[in-house]
């Protein structure tokens, strides 16, 4: 698959507003490429601390009831195991929640690229009346009347001024750091030819010899960031149509966004709209080459896959599981 010149401008916008950050900073797993920092938005340990308790705080949704961590829980990889996810007044979306692992490196957020940045995305589910229903202005409200968050703002903003500008900014922080690296490949990768089983090299000759993944899913972080229609839903009577119902542009009728394939075995179910539920079923979809629509991509075909070739592939992907990204969710929160 080949970047469309919207996809490649956005990337060099993107470059423009970012600078890789040469302060202090997290130490990055093995196999990852810097993260770049946001000139608006730099890193620092204080805009993190302040993000990640804002990330589980409930308060910031209307009722108290609902987090950022309630649909991306580090138990499932900053998933939920949820085919879609449950919302205040326990309502239910359409689409399953992307992992948040490695999302510093994405162009662009949420399956249908709507959101330009993390900074951007984190305010979406704030007024999302099916998320967390609530206002901008009540939720910072909200948290600007508890005192124990005053000293966090000074301390990473300089004031303790509370806005939702402010909140987006830490939570994105927050989020960039969440990181998966230090694989079996990538240690396979750097020399060590015991990081993987014999089962997940074969499978890592399948992924991009015979399969050739990588077509969509390259790179370090195993996504080309861009946008594909491979069939998912594509049989429905009313298929969700994708990044259409953004651009409107009908080559987009369809398509969502690639994801990474960063700690994939532990992020199921799969798809945009969780219909996949384990590797073996992923496998079996691409093998027999999607659903047939009007705008499948042309990378998709049938692979002709044995069966020991299937199960050397979800061997291999299991050989992307690494480490980063596991953390301890806050024991309490300012009051």
């Amino acid at each position: 698959m080949k970047l469309r010149s919207s996809q490649r401008a956005a990337a060099v916008a993107l470059a423009a507003l970012c600078v890789v950050w040469a302060g202090d900073r997290p130490r990055q797993p093995l196999g990852l490429p810097p993260v770049e920092w946001p000139k608006k938005n730099p890193y620092s340990a204080a805009k993190v601390e302040l993000g990640k308790l804002l990330y589980f705080d409930k308060r910031l949704s209307a009722d108290g009831t609902i987090s950022c961590a309630s649909c991306h829980e580090p138990k499932y990889a900053f998933a939920d195991g949820s085919a879609v996810s449950k919302g205040i007044r326990g309502q239910t979306g359409t689409r399953s929640a992307p992992t948040v692992i490695n999302r510093a490196f994405s162009l662009a957020q949420f399956w249908d690229g709507r959101a330009a940045t993390l900074e951007e995305q984190a305010k979406g589910p704030i007024v999302n009346p099916i998320e967390m229903g609530n206002t901008h202005e009540a939720a910072a409200a909200t948290i600007a009347k508890i005192p124990g968050y005053r000293p966090l703002f000074v301390k990473a903003f300089g004031s303790d001024q509370v806005d939702i500008d402010r909140i987006a900014m830490a939570i994105a922080t927050f989020e960039r750091t969440i990181l998966s690296g230090n694989a079996p490949y990538d240690r396979y990768k750097k020399g060590d030819k015991k990081a993987m089983s014999p089962e997940q090299i074969r499978g890592m000759s399948v992924f991009f010899d015979k399969a050739k993944c990588d077509r969509c899913h390259e790179n370090s972080n195993f996504t080309l960031n861009a946008y594909s229609n491979i069939g998912i839903g594509m049989d429905k009577p009313d298929p969700d149509v994708g990044r259409y119902a953004i651009t409107k542009d009908p080559r987009d009728w369809g398509v969502f966004k690639v994801p990474t394939l960063r700690e994939i075995e532990h992020t199921a179910p799969y798809m945009h709209d969780g219909s996949l539920k384990t590797l073996e079923e992923v496998v079996d979809y691409y093998d027999k080459g999607g659903n047939p629509n009007k705008n499948l991509d042309s990378n998709m075909r049938k692979l002709n896959l044995t069966d020991q070739e299937k199960k050397d592939l979800v061997a291999f992907l299991k050989a992307l599981s690494g480490e980063g990204w596991q953390i301890e969710e806050p024991a309490e929160f300012p009051q």
